[in-house]
Order: C-alpha cells, then sequence, then structure tokens
C-alpha cells in the first residue's frame, strides 16, 4: 500500500472530498451513471422478486439498498486511487482534438454509404450462390 493512502474501508466512513475540484465533470458524470443504475436496479427490485410482498418491505428494502449505494457511489468517486483515475481521464479527454461539425457529418455520410454498399454486395453474391446451388442441385427449391 502506498504511504499515505488509506484503505478502503476507512475511506468509506470519511466525509472529505478527495482533490475537490479536479476532475470534477468526470467524478460527477461518473457518480450520476452508478447511481442511475443502482436506481433502476433498487426499481425493478421492488416491481420483480419483491413485487408479491407486502408493501413496507417493497419499498423499504430497495430504499434501503439505494441510500446505502448512493453513499457508497459517493464515497468510490472520491476514494483516492479511482478519483485519481478519474482526474487522469478528465485530463485527457482536454487533450483531444475533437472533429468539426462539418467534418463529422461528411464522415458520417461516408460510413453510411459505405455499409449500404457493402450490405447489397452481400446482397448480391447471396442471391448469386442461391441461384448457382439450385442450378446444380444442392439446394432444393
Amino acid at each position: 500500500m502506498a504511504k499515505g493512502e488509506s484503505p478502503f474501508l476507512g475511506v468509506l466512513l470519511n466525509f472529505d472530498l478527495y482533490k475537490r475540484n479536479q476532475g470534477r465533470l468526470a467524478r460527477q458524470l461518473t457518480a450520476v451513471t452508478f447511481a442511475l443504475v443502482l436506481f433502476f436496479g433498487a426499481w425493478t427490485l421492488s416491481q420483480g422478486l419483491l413485487a408479491n410482498y407486502d408493501p413496507a418491505i417493497r419499498t423499504g428494502v430497495p430504499l434501503a439498498i439505494a441510500v446505502v449505494g448512493v453513499w457508497f457511489v459517493f464515497r468510490l468517486v472520491n476514494y483516492p486511487r479511482f478519483a485519481d483515475f478519474l482526474i487522469s481521464v478528465e485530463a485527457e479527454m482536454d487533450k483531444v482534438s475533437w472533429a468539426a461539425r462539418s467534418e463529422l457529418y461528411r464522415a458520417t455520410i461516408v460510413v453510411l454509404v459505405t455499409m449500404f454498399f457493402l450490405g447489397f454486395v452481400l446482397l448480391a453474391f447471396d442471391i448469386f450462390w442461391q441461384w448457382l446451388f439450385r442450378w446444380i442441385g444442392v439446394l432444393q427449391v
């Protein structure tokens, strides 16, 4: 373990924010994504597996899981190793040179035209081989 790094369970109960202003966007988007997955999972649990139980259990258990999960997600994005990774991701994404809108449109059109062309070529090959195999008697009509 690196010097100055605390174990995960110790960090889990901590209220401090790790490097508060660094990698903010990547950390927020990661937390929102994890929270959405958690909430959809809790909702699915209440509508599926717990659907036949008492309403208190049907809402209480998923709510408890969601509350514990939100705290876990909050602590996860502030866990030093994971937070440093997200900070590095955001720093690298800032270095990316994104294509202009016109270049993006041109590239999309090229990809779509190529895909349709290849689809028609494969259709022609398929029709040809079916005709050939029926003609020589390998395929039955």
